[in-house]
């Protein structure tokens, strides 16, 4: 039997673990298998949908994820025990996806080289902000302007090099350490792309190796493989894995952060928002609204006003929603209020 959409929609939402949270921070990173974080608040948001329980600094002082630059050249959170490994697929490429633009901000192969000699040094025991790296480097006469995206682009050639990784936030400012100090090393797969297409899928559901490519970032001829090498079954114009439940229950009504999996995830996402609505949510420029999510579709946007006594939690819904969904909707203000430890009310 076909699956409909609306099944289509359940499987997704109980593979992003929309349906049924999980319990601890490990669990939702390595359910999911990424967390797009080049936005830490919105990442711990992509936490707080998928667990009970949890708080900010549960996900902020966990060493079972780690930040670094993975997918697409961008921040990621993931197990910190995939580190290595995912680093060893990504690192290379993202390396040469980034000489142009390197040299476009003067980091000559030169200036690179001996920065990563200098941040050896800088931060070996210890880790650092980036103005903190800044001043140790100029101390060396390697100088950047820290108003520049150079600042950037050295940091994740040295993570993409496999130097460095992030560590834990000092206030709102990242921390940078080195990856032999943070990780040990660990057990590579034998097929990392293969591996990844397995854990892309258990996280996504039902998708298409398109929509892998859209996710990852690697070549179609590399996904197209390791999707070749899994046990696999035609599902809705996608793949799933041949051990994929096709049946789940109506996901509940979510509110998810900006850049959230949910979306990202997929190239074609039509099934999961109305192309009519689409703008509402990607403006453009790379940004991902903050969404409502409804039977597993994205039903509207949202947006808070903070004020000294509470957290006004604005919706703006595409069409008028349902009772049963903004007494859902309802429960989820008061457990985004408990993950911040903010009163939070709800306004439509």
């Amino acid at each position: 039997m076909t699956p409909s959409d609306n099944d289509i929609r359940a499987v997704r939402a109980r593979a992003q673990l929309l349906t049924a949270p999980a319990a601890d921070v490990l669990a939702v990173a390595g359910s999911i298998a990424a967390v797009q974080a080049q936005s830490t608040p919105a990442a711990r948001l992509t936490f707080r949908a998928r667990s009970r329980g949890l708080t900010t600094h549960d996900v902020d002082a966990s060493r079972d994820v780690t930040h670094t630059w993975l997918m697409r050249k961008t921040l990621h959170l993931v197990p910190t025990v995939d580190l290595r490994w995912l680093n060893r697929l990504f690192g290379p490429r993202n390396v040469q996806a980034g000489q142009g633009r390197r040299r476009q901000l003067c980091l000559t192969d030169e200036l690179c080289g001996r920065a990563l000699e200098r941040l050896q040094d800088l931060l070996r025991g210890r880790a650092l902000t980036r103005q903190e790296i800044l001043d140790g480097l100029a101390d060396d006469g390697i100088t950047l302007d820290a108003k520049s995206q150079a600042p950037a682009h050295l940091l994740a050639y040295a993570a993409n090099r496999g130097l460095l990784c992030r560590g834990h936030d000092a206030g709102t400012e990242p921390t940078y350490a080195l990856l032999d100090e943070w990780v040990a090393e660990g057990h590579d797969p034998a097929e990392p792309h293969t591996e990844l297409a397995h854990r892309y899928l258990t996280a996504y559901g039902i998708a298409t190796v398109e929509d892998f490519v859209a996710w990852s970032g690697l070549p179609l001829g590399l996904c197209r493989r390791a999707f070749d090498a899994l046990d696999l079954v035609s599902v809705g114009g996608g793949f799933a894995l041949s051990q994929t439940e096709l049946s789940a229950p109506p996901c509940p009504p979510r509110l998810l952060g900006a850049f959230d999996t949910y979306l990202l995830g997929y190239r074609d996402r039509d099934l999961l928002l109305d192309p009519a609505e689409a703008k509402r949510v990607n403006a453009g420029g790379g940004m991902i609204a903050p969404t409502v999510l409804v039977d597993g579709r994205i039903a509207g946007t949202w947006h808070t006003k903070r004020t000294a006594k509470q957290t006004k939690v604005v919706l703006e819904p595409f069409a008028t929603l349902s009772r049963s969904a903004i007494t859902g909707l309802e429960s989820e203000v008061d457990d985004y209020g408990r993950f911040l430890g903010e009163t939070a009310v709800l306004v439509i």
